[in-house]
């Protein structure tokens, strides 16, 4: 008896060893990714004030969520942290380009991007993501509840 309990212990320590490196595997692909575009960034940041500390606020929230979405994989929670996790993205690029419209000033210029057309496309691919995370959580769902009348 007691072996058995040893036995699945472990089964349940290397699952979990196994979703934490997955885990953290898949935030440091993404974080080298920020990292490879901060570089191309970087001028940005000399322009517009706040530019540096928001993108990093956003790939901080971000990272944290594609963990914890990675260690409660196999799970439904796994899919509320996806819908987390498109609902961020979709929050984060109403406050951060403001609709659409940025004006901001550089010396005693006074500058406005009209980003309309990529807000829209970044909104539609958002809320396909969020679709998508709904659709597996129900998916999810229907074959715990196939499973236990089995």
């Amino acid at each position: 008896m007691n072996e058995n309990s040893d036995n699945s212990t472990r089964k349940l320590l290397k699952k979990y060893v196994f979703k934490a490196i997955k885990a953290t595997a898949k935030a440091v692909v993404f974080y080298l990714a920020y990292f490879f575009i901060s570089s191309f960034l970087g001028p940005l940041s000399q322009v517009i004030p706040g530019f540096q500390q928001s993108v990093e606020a956003f790939v901080t929230v971000y990272i944290c969520l594609i963990i914890i979405s990675e260690m409660t994989a196999g799970t439904v929670y796994q899919y509320f942290f996806n819908v987390a996790k498109a609902l961020f993205v979709i929050l984060y690029m109403i406050l951060a380009l403001k609709g659409g419209i940025m004006g901001f000033n550089f010396q005693d210029v006074s500058i406005v991007v009209d980003l309309s057309f990529f807000f829209i496309v970044a909104m539609l691919l958002s809320l396909l993501g969020l679709a998508r995370s709904v659709l597996q959580a129900i998916n999810y769902l229907n074959q715990r509840v196939e499973a236990q009348q089995m």
